[in-house]
């Protein structure tokens, strides 16, 4: 799976919100940090509904999971420490006669 393909997507969304100017991420020691300037009136609380949005919209049709966690604010910049990962479950039959096999699945 391609993430630098979710991110770029995410990222698009995320500029196309009125309420955003310009958004980025970069990674720092392997740590996706999303960085977001905003209007002067929007709320955190708003802010973060929005990211919510635009990650999900990323990542449909995927089997991904994101998470956002606040970094630090200043003035209209936001920065987020932001991921994609892929969950962690059994996607195969290892053989073992596991209890959660995926094979019992429906």
């Amino acid at each position: 799976m391609d993430l630098e393909r979710v991110w770029q997507l995410f990222i698009q969304q995320l500029i196309l919100n009125e309420c955003i100017t310009k958004a980025y991420w970069k990674k720092i020691t392997g740590i996706p940090f999303l960085y977001i300037q905003t209007m002067p009136n929007l709320s955190q609380q708003t802010l973060e509904s929005i990211i919510y949005m635009c990650s999900a919209g990323s990542m449909k049709g995927k089997r991904l999971h994101s998470e956002t966690i606040f970094v630090r604010q200043d003035d209209t910049l936001y920065v987020y420490r932001h991921r994609f990962y892929v969950p962690q479950e059994k996607m195969f039959c290892c053989g073992n006669l596991c209890v959660d096999c995926t094979r019992l699945k429906k």
